[in-house]
């Protein structure tokens, strides 16, 4: 996997937090900054999501994907699945995650409630990579609720 991440600044000057990343598979990302009223030329201009709200954004993303194809896998008739994220951050350099948590909305025709709460387990325990790693330094808890499609 590999991803090139280069610097945007703002239009020609050269200054601004924006940033574009380039992935592997060919798709484009861009990140920026919050503004910095004290010294606008060192931060962003909110054009797009902070780098960090991109990990907690690909944390979701992975966890989401494992959640419905864990339970397509079981031949259960998900028809779908948000993952809202919320989360503390330490007060000092590095402002690592310290705790997240992901409540899940599947929705679904006579998915079991111990169907999702495996398919959660299974992702959180084996699967899902960044969550796996973010629990180095967060503390990661789960709910769910089940919506009957």
């Amino acid at each position: 996997m590999e991803c090139t991440v280069s610097w945007t600044g703002a239009a020609g000057t050269r200054s601004g937090m924006g940033f574009v990343a380039e992935t592997g598979s060919g798709h484009v990302l861009a990140m920026d900054g919050a503004p910095d009223a004290a010294r606008p030329e060192m931060g962003g201009q909110n054009l797009a999501p902070r780098p960090m709200e991109t990990v907690l954004a690909g944390t979701g993303g992975c966890t989401a994907y494992d959640v419905v194809l864990i339970l397509r896998r079981g031949r259960h008739d998900v028809r779908g699945c948000s993952v809202k994220l919320t989360s503390e951050r330490a007060e000092q350099d590095p402002k690592v995650f310290t705790a997240i948590h992901m409540h899940f909305i599947v929705t679904g025709l006579g998915v079991p409630a111990s169907a999702v709460e495996r398919a959660i387990q299974l992702s959180h325990e084996k699967y899902c990579s960044a969550s796996i790693m973010l629990g180095k330094t967060a503390e990661i808890t789960t709910s769910f609720e089940l919506i009957e499609a």
